[in-house]
């Protein structure tokens, strides 16, 4: 089974190197899609074994992430996995989160910050940005997954070329869910972990999600 990482990223020099090479021994390729940076987050991932896509200019990371898909749905994956270019997911999970897809139990595997990992997620965004995208996800999607914004998950090719990413922003992450569950995949979740080293997505970064969520659901 050939696993490819998809890794999005912009101006991540100072986490880049160190996130490929975590990941890199637990799967069969990694590709770091730069997003528009202008530092050397393109240089130091290749320097540390990963395939380069480059975007030059910042289209988000949901374009990101399509961009990635496409390349490795055309380089022979079977599986992908999207992981974050921060570190602060943690590469041993990515073991963890194949097992349903592996044991043919899952087409889908979303990993969830919500079921009992060590999570260090700030108070703001862990009570009222996330149960309010929770509850967008239920309501206007018919989601019920604990986690709304997980950018933490795998499924097989054949599930993926079902799901073209139209989001190019942060919605991408609900987009996602709401196709899966319109495909009728299997899906799985897995309690994983997260450290945030900078704690991004203020109240502007929230709303801006749930708008781009409403948009997409009125012009589905």
């Amino acid at each position: 089974m050939k696993v490819f990482c998809i890794i999005p990223a912009i101006n991540e020099e100072a986490n880049i190197k160190e996130a490929v090479e975590r990941v890199k021994s637990k799967v069969a390729q990694v590709v770091v899609v730069d997003d528009g940076s202008t530092d050397r987050t393109s240089e130091l991932a290749k320097e540390a074994g990963a395939i380069v896509l480059k975007h030059f200019i910042n289209r988000g990371q949901g374009a990101a992430l399509e961009t990635g898909n496409q390349y490795a749905l055309k380089n022979g994956a079977d599986v992908i996995v999207h992981f974050d270019a921060d570190n602060q997911f943690k590469a041993e999970e990515i073991s963890e989160v194949l097992k349903p897809i592996i044991a043919g139990e899952a087409d889908a595997v979303f990993g969830s910050r919500f079921l009992g990992r060590e999570n260090n997620m700030p108070a703001f965004k862990k009570k009222v940005i996330m149960p309010l995208a929770r509850l967008v996800n239920r309501w206007f999607l018919g989601i019920r997954l604990t986690d709304p914004q997980c950018g933490f998950r795998v499924m097989t090719a054949k599930a993926w070329r079902k799901i073209k990413i139209r989001q190019d922003k942060m919605a991408h992450c609900s987009e996602i869910l709401y196709k899966a569950h319109k495909n009728n995949l299997q899906i799985k979740e897995i309690p994983i972990s997260v450290i945030y080293n900078r704690f991004g997505l203020k109240f502007a970064g929230g709303v801006e999600v749930l708008k781009d969520l409403l948009l997409a659901k009125l012009m589905n």
